[in-house]
Formats: structure tokens, sequence, C-alpha cells
């Protein structure tokens, strides 16, 4: 009897590993366009040595399969349940609709696992394109891509592996709390000491840029930033609930202003005071990284900023539209403060860093 032993394919992630690489370099090198990105000769040829060593033969017909356009495109998101998210998913919807491609839209929780794992799958169905809206690691996700011939771009978080168009988080930061700032002192109230910064996660970009332009507004109104009056306890409405709470126990009073950082941490607050002193929904100042319209009914002294989706995903769309090879870069658009309830005040236009 004899027996007939299947050999694994060899991939380049294999190649990867033993070369002590990225998969994307070693895709470089053999579909030979190492010198485009500046990998030495020397390097090329070692690693296309170790390809040879290893028996590795390019998948033809997968190659054929991305050759050809399928004419969908893909978009991973961290959640459906806000109005800002919500609006992503349907303006990116219909503008993808409209220049023919079929939208696949998949919702990831900002799990870095549940994203990486979605994105192959998308890969599997040959989408032309993947686009991160607040990803936790868009940059793993863009070698990925890339290693398969599939662009991305970044929505919300930027990335550096490839182009992001984000809000303007400090001037909006600073704005809103500047607006928030002027009210109170409209009314004469001691703000100096009793405004909180509340929710969001410091190591992301938009949460670090929302502190600087919160720190800033402070600052230039001529007072002092504490460091224990900024709680950025994550997004989730429980922990700003929580966080709100332990606050209050803390100093045993309301404060007078408080930037909270989305509409989710937002609802923790809104929940916390509906239970236990509802009187301070109508003399806190609120100011809301993010727009809801109901937000507004609860509290009549809510400002809000309000995220130009609109102009985000049609930048978004122009960029994938032109498609010219080009180095990553920051697209930055100016959200809107909503600073009373008889209209809105619109920022300065995009621009890009």
């Amino acid at each position: 009897m004899s027996t007939t032993e299947t050999k694994k394919q060899v991939t380049i992630y294999d190649i990867a590993e033993r070369a002590g690489t990225s998969a994307s370099t070693v895709g470089a090198v053999l579909n030979g366009s190492w010198r485009n990105r500046r990998i030495s000769e020397k390097r090329a040829n070692a690693i296309q040595q170790i390809a040879n060593e290893m028996g590795y033969a390019p998948n033809m017909q997968a190659r054929a399969l991305r050759s050809v356009r399928s004419s969908m495109i893909g978009m991973i998101i961290p959640m459906y349940d806000n109005r800002y998210f919500g609006a992503i998913a349907e303006r990116f919807e219909m503008a993808a609709r409209a220049r023919g491609l079929l939208p696949m839209t998949s919702c990831t929780h900002r799990e870095p696992e549940l994203e990486l794992a979605t994105v192959k799958q998308m890969l599997s169905y040959n989408v032309d394109r993947i686009v991160c809206a607040g990803a936790s690691d868009p940059d793993t996700i863009a070698r990925i891509c890339k290693a398969q011939g599939v662009p991305t771009i970044n929505l919300d978080l930027p990335g550096a592996a490839a182009t992001s168009i984000i809000s303007d988080n400090y001037t909006g930061a600073y704005r809103l709390t500047a607006a928030l700032i002027e009210h109170a002192q409209v009314k004469g109230l001691d703000w100096q000491n009793e405004f909180l910064f509340l929710g969001g996660r410091p190591t992301d970009h938009n949460t670090s840029e929302r502190i600087r332009g919160f720190r800033d507004a402070v600052s230039d109104a001529g007072a002092i930033p504490l460091d224990e009056n900024i709680l950025a306890c994550g997004y989730a409405a429980a922990k700003s609930k929580a966080a709100f709470a332990a606050k209050l126990e803390e100093t045993g009073r309301m404060p007078t202003a408080m930037f909270v950082n989305s509409t989710i941490s937002l609802e923790g607050v809104f929940d916390w005071l509906a239970q236990n002193d509802r009187a301070a929904l109508d003399t806190i100042l609120f100011g809301s990284f993010d727009w809801d319209p109901f937000a507004q009914y609860m509290a009549q002294n809510l400002f809000s900023v309000r995220q130009d989706v609109s102009a985000m995903v049609d930048t978004m769309f122009r960029i994938i539209d032109g498609e010219p090879p080009h180095k990553p870069e920051i697209i930055q658009i100016a959200p809107i403060v909503i600073s009373d309830k008889a209209g809105c005040d619109t920022a300065p236009s995009s621009r890009m860093s």
C-alpha cells in the first residue's frame, strides 16, 4: 500500500515568518514592485531565495480572480446604535450604490480580533476595497489587505498606513468648551473648578485631541484645567454612569458644566440624573461631542458638536474615485458646533495634515 501526502501550499505569510519581515514586503518582492517600496536589492534577493527554497508557487487561480473587479466594497464599523455611526453606514451605502458598488457592512464593536476576522472574511469574498470606520488597529488591517492587493481607507479614527478622513476633533472640542464657558460666564456661574470632561479612551486619537482642545479652551479662559476633572473612562454608558457617580461621591457636589465625549456617554450621565436628581438636568451645562435631537429635548441647556458625516463620506469617495497613487494623509473635516436652540455655528473648512 502507498499513502499520498497532501503538501500544504506555501503562502507569503510563511515566507514572511521565515524571512523575519512583513507579508506586504514579501508580496512586493514576489510581484516585482519592491523598488517602489524602497526595498534594497539585497533584501529582495534574500526573500526571493527563501521563497524558492520553500517551494513557493503563486496561486494563479486566486490571482486571476483578484484581477477581476467584484464591484463590492466592505466597511467595518464599531456600532450601529448611535446616530453618528448609523449615519456613516447609511451614507456609505448610498454613495457606494450610486457608483454601482455593492456595499458590505459589518459591526465589529472595536474588538481587534473580530475586526481582523471580519476583514479576512471580506477578502475571501474578493472585495475591491475595505473602509475602516473607527477601527482599533487600522494599520494592521491595511497591511493584511495590501498583501492581497486590496486598498484600505480610514474613517473617524486615523492610521498611518492609509489615508484617513476624520473630524477636526481639537477645533470642535475647543469651540464646544469655549461656548460652555461663555454661557457659564453670562449666567454668573463659578465654572473654573467645577467643569468635568467625561468619557472616551485617552489612547484614542479622537479622545486625546478632544482633551487637548478642552484643556486649551479652559486655559485660554483664564483657568487651570484640573487633571482630576478629566474622566476618560471609556465610551460605554454604564462606565460613564459609574465614573460620574464616583465623582459626585468624592466631591459631594454637582458640576457646573460637563464636556461629555459622546452621546453614548451622555446616556449614562442622564440615566444617573433621571434616577437620582432630575433637577440637575436643568442646572448643569452639558456639552456633547456628538449630536442627537432627542437629547436636546431632555436638557434645554445642552450644546453639541455635530460631526459632518456627509462631508466625511463624500470626501472619502472623491479620493476613491480619483484613485491616484498617493502618500497616506490625514484629512480633517470641520464639525458643526450647535451652540443654541435657534441655529448652528459652522467651523472653518476641512483641512489636511
